[in-house]
């Protein structure tokens, strides 16, 4: 016993986090599979359970069945859980049991949390948990009070009303993109408060939680609103998040303009646009059928949910501070600068080598999911696109081909939202082989290039 102790202790925390987000993805199959969570006469195959278990883990939203026809109100509840422990990590509620019950987070547990959260050191990362935890429970509480006591309404009992106050709140703070109203959020298409809410919760979940935390301190420290000092991880993924919302939105509003959004008042084109916009940083909820727009905002929409949400948040995709480092290295090369310079300050090397090694796995993997979904699915191009990108982003939006994937095409979006999940970095440090420093150089020599 005290041999398989140490030998796991050994396990690269990459490998064991990987392991945790297997195990938990075994146990969410278990879980959903119980008769009692499943509505009266349901009956369901392995690979459906499998498929719906991961997208939950991952907090995607992807399904190929209906979850209220599907799940009694037991099941739900074992939905929100799932979708709550998918949201906030592994590590979060690990290291909450892990304090409740007086165990002492050593330097190995730091190194999960380090892994699990993207973090480059292993300092305050006790104090970063227990602030994710604290504020995300708190984001979720709030939201379920506003909308449950908003949809008394529009439901006719209190109990149905705060159930789908609540369980709105949780799917789109962790931006899972589940509902149970049958038809996401189109029941509130016209419904600008609703909409408003969620915006805001999809917003604070896939923003960052270090950002969260930061704008916590700071309305707490007189000292740091005096300064007004921020890190360069919240103002470059602060900006880049917005940006991407507005970009997307404006971009909606003009390749729609003679097409979906033709004769709606202006209002009804903004809060479309800006909820499609909002929902690609990972949201997966939809106040229309997005099937409906244009070929060139479906494009549009497949980038924003590749590049996703930020990282140490609920989402996926390569990262809002991974596109934006990508950009700042292009610039700097066509400027013929050899550093990437931002808001006074020099990017490690490291950290632009990891960003580009992130972009490139993410558009190969994609486009090898692409191409095998082709061969064993007989959709078009833009929808397997639209799914591949939807599954890796972990986003949950689709052009409504999921639940007739082939055994084949289940398989396949149920890795790319895994991978989506525990992110494209860890993915390669799993894969990459770690030598031992180099203690020689070849002989360098050019190549022609371009």
């Amino acid at each position: 016993m005290l041999k398989e102790k140490i030998n796991f202790r050994k396990l690269p925390p990459t490998l064991i986090i990987v392991c945790f987000y297997i195990i938990a993805a075994a146990i969410s199959v278990v879980l959903l599979g119980l008769p009692i969570a499943l509505q009266p006469g349901v009956e369901w195959t392995f690979i459906d359970v499998l498929f719906t278990a991961v997208s939950a883990i991952s907090v995607t939203g992807l399904s190929v069945v209906s979850t209220p026809d599907t799940f009694s109100t037991t099941g739900i509840f074992i939905l929100m859980f799932i979708l709550q422990f998918g949201g906030i990590g592994v590590m979060t509620l690990g290291t909450f049991f892990w304090l409740l019950f007086g165990k002492k987070i050593g330097l190995k547990e730091r190194q999960l949390i380090q892994t699990d959260q993207n973090q480059s050191t292993l300092s305050g990362l006790v104090r970063l948990m227990r602030n994710i935890l604290v504020i995300i429970t708190f984001i979720e509480l709030i939201g379920g009070i506003l909308l449950g006591t908003y949809f008394l309404t529009y439901f006719p009992t209190w109990q149905e009303a705060y159930l789908q106050g609540f369980f709105a709140s949780v799917s789109a703070t962790t931006n899972a993109g589940f509902d149970i109203t049958g038809e996401s959020l189109i029941p509130f298409a016209h419904d600008y408060f609703v909409q408003t809410v969620n915006i805001i919760l999809l917003t604070l979940g896939a923003i960052g939680f270090p950002v969260l935390i930061e704008l916590k301190d700071y309305f707490n420290s007189r000292n740091l609103r005096k300064t007004g000092h921020f890190s360069l991880y919240t103002k470059l993924t602060t900006i880049v998040f917005f940006s991407l919302m507005i970009i997307g939105t404006a971009a909606i509003l003009l390749l729609e303009a003679n097409h979906f959004l033709k004769n709606k008042t202006w209002h009804e084109s903004f809060f479309y646009a800006l909820f499609q916009s909002s929902t690609t940083r990972n949201g997966g909820l939809a106040t229309m059928d997005v099937s409906q727009f244009s070929e060139p905002t479906l494009l549009v929409i497949c980038v924003l949910m590749f590049i996703g949400a930020s990282p140490s948040s609920v989402g996926g995709g390569v990262r809002t501070t991974t596109f934006a480092i990508n950009i700042l290295f292009l610039f700097s090369f066509l400027r013929g600068q050899k550093v990437v310079k931002v808001f006074r300050r020099e990017l490690h090397n490291d950290d632009v080598l990891k960003s580009l090694a992130i972009m490139i796995t993410a558009v190969t993997l994609c486009s090898i999911s692409v191409i095998l979904l082709l061969i064993s699915e007989p959709f078009s191009l833009m929808e397997i696109i639209f799914e591949v990108c939807s599954a890796f982003g972990t986003t949950g939006l689709s052009m409504g081909i999921t639940a007739d994937l082939s055994t084949t095409g289940k398989i396949i979006i149920t890795l790319l939202m895994f991978i989506g999940r525990i992110g494209i970095l860890s993915l390669i440090f799993l894969l990459s082989k770690r030598g031992n420093p180099t203690l020689y150089h070849f002989p360098k020599e050019r190549v022609i290039i371009g």
